[in-house]
């Protein structure tokens, strides 16, 4: 008899992460690329990479869920059995590594989120506004007007003795002073450190305001990776930063634990990314409330529904999703 696995998937709008888990919340499988614009893509091509690390032998699927911003689109082309927004993900993953901890500081590419837990329970949240300023996409912007990977920013932060002293309440304001600095001669190892600082104290004084921060502190997000924002962190707040190697998956990770302590079994099939998937918008008028409604459809047929907020609304809503 083939061992239980379970698969959670984070599809967001700059990437899209999936891990397969066993019974005891081991890693299986994992994979994490760049969403694109096209979530139907990515989440096919996702499930490939990850069937490419998948031992079918020995474990099977039994269970799935989906977080992210398009996750009730991922969720119906999955067929998954539970869909959760990102902070329930987020909490669930990370307090299962880190039991302990009491403040999770998340950066991804288009938004930032704070997450403060007690005793292993999310008691509250913020996350970004519409501002991108301290994300990885502004950081990946400013990269490439400065010549260099993305990748290679902390490592060349870390060199600077006088970071230096970048505006980044806002992206146009930073890309401003940014450009400023630059005709100014500061060196681009003092610049690059100063936007690491930006990126920490633009998050602390927007996400983080009004927030009490206790430690243990655990950062997490594509962000987390770079060694000269965690040593900003370090600093802003004064004390340790645990970079978990897995955090850039712990949206995928935490709603692949809760797929597996669900009672809802749907068994998921790799076949699911040789199928055409369509989306479509439908403006319904059987009503004053004139609802879009999106409807998912696979190799022609409708799977799924959502949008409708009365039973005049012909596409059924599935009942399994829960925000």
């Amino acid at each position: 008899m083939k061992k239980n696995a379970y698969l959670g998937i984070d599809i967001g709008s700059i990437s899209t992460k999936g891990v397969i888990i066993d019974d005891r919340n081991q890693i299986l499988a994992s994979a994490y690329i760049w969403t694109e614009g096209d979530p139907i893509g990515a989440a096919k091509k996702l499930l490939h990479l990850l069937s490419e690390q998948f031992d079918k032998e020995t474990y099977q699927i039994v269970s799935s869920g989906t977080t992210g911003s398009a996750r009730k689109l991922v969720g119906a082309m999955i067929n998954a059995g539970i869909v959760k927004n990102e902070i329930t993900a987020h909490a669930i993953g990370t307090t299962t590594l880190h039991p302990d901890v009491r403040t999770i500081l998340e950066i991804g590419g288009q938004d930032s989120k704070i997450i403060l837990v007690e005793h292993g329970v999310a008691v509250d949240y913020a996350m970004n506004t519409l501002c991108a300023a301290g994300t990885g996409a502004f950081l990946s912007s400013q990269s490439k007007r400065l010549g260099v990977d993305v990748e290679e920013f902390g490592q060349i932060a870390l060199r600077s003795s006088h970071p230096t002293q970048i505006a980044a309440r806002c992206t146009v304001f930073a890309e401003s002073d940014l450009v400023h600095k630059i005709q100014m001669g500061h060196s681009k190892e003092d610049i690059i450190a100063g936007l690491c600082q930006a990126v920490a104290n633009n998050y602390l004084n927007n996400v983080g305001k009004g927030k009490k921060i206790l430690s243990p502190v655990v950062f997490q997000g594509g962000v987390s990776k770079n060694a000269g924002v965690v040593d900003a962190f370090k600093k802003a707040l004064g004390c340790d930063i645990l970079v978990d190697e897995n955090g850039h998956l712990m949206g995928a990770y935490g709603i692949a634990i809760l797929a597996g302590r669900s009672s809802l079994r749907r068994p998921f099939d790799f076949s699911v990314e040789d199928m055409e998937f369509q989306t479509r918008e439908i403006n319904c008028g059987h009503c004053p409330n004139h609802c879009e409604i999106i409807c998912v459809y696979r190799n022609g047929e409708l799977i799924d529904a959502w949008g409708n907020r009365c039973e005049k609304g012909a596409p059924k809503l599935s009942p399994f999703y829960i925000s």
